[in-house]
């Protein structure tokens, strides 16, 4: 278990404050020192092209590095981005020895799930079938806990920004993140319902029904906003859960 004093929290308390696609101020290059990192105090981010994305400057994994690198813990953990483009849940199984527990991680946080639904799409519709999807999720999460290490769920967020329902895939999605949410509670694990949180964040300030351009930049991948959102979910998860403890 790790803490994480109050200068974690301006996430959260700023944002209640000032929308989140106003707040454009990014720092960078604000990382801890690897070679004082602890063995096995890694948090591991593990996905598809949002994670990896998330790595680079702004994204969402990189501001979660910076406010924890921010606090008095600075230096104490490493946050690795471990998202690879097209993933589906399949290809994280196939990857999860290699790019995840060779780490020794304290907490994986897996953020999946577009692809899966995404994919159907494409011309050979390759997305995962539902079956397929849960007990990919049941095994992933078996085999990480079952190293010692924790694991943060998240519910895949959104393919399409309108919040009534008339995205082309939505009711699709919904089920895939019913899924997950089943998934999570019947394994005891914590859950980040990023899929609740766009949609109630996009009701409220996507007043004409945008299909793009308030949390994405193309229906799916984030724009500052979004990042800033997912960092906030995912912080607050992480401490509701204890697996990052709040201040006194």
């Amino acid at each position: 278990m790790f803490s994480c004093i109050s200068s974690l929290w301006w996430v959260d308390s700023d944002t209640m404050k000032i929308p989140f696609f106003l707040s454009a101020l990014v720092l960078a290059g604000c990382t801890p020192a690897q070679q004082s990192v602890p063995p096995g105090n890694h948090i591991v981010f593990f996905g598809d092209s949002i994670t990896e994305l998330g790595d680079k400057p702004s994204g969402y994994v990189s501001l979660i590095r910076d406010s924890l690198s921010r606090s008095e813990h600075a230096g104490q953990f490493t946050v690795v981005g471990a998202g690879k483009s097209g993933n589906k849940v399949p290809d994280l199984i196939e990857r999860v020895d290699r790019d995840v527990l060779a780490l020794h991680p304290k907490v994986v946080v897996i953020y999946i799930g577009i692809n899966d639904v995404w994919h159907f799409k494409l011309p050979f519709r390759t997305g995962t079938p539902k079956d397929e999807y849960e007990r990919g999720l049941r095994e992933l999460v078996a085999r990480i806990i079952a190293t010692g290490s924790r694991v943060l769920l998240c519910t895949p967020s959104m393919v399409g920004e309108r919040h009534n329902g008339s995205n082309e895939l939505d009711a699709m999605l919904d089920e895939y993140a019913a899924i997950s949410r089943t998934v999570a509670r019947s394994m005891n694990i914590p859950l980040c319902d990023l899929r609740a949180a766009f949609l109630s964040f996009l009701r409220e300030h996507n007043p004409h029904n945008l299909d793009r351009g308030i949390l994405t930049t193309d229906q799916v991948h984030l724009n500052d906003a979004g990042n800033r959102l997912v960092e906030r979910e995912i912080l607050k998860a992480l401490t509701e859960y204890g697996i990052l403890k709040s201040p006194d």
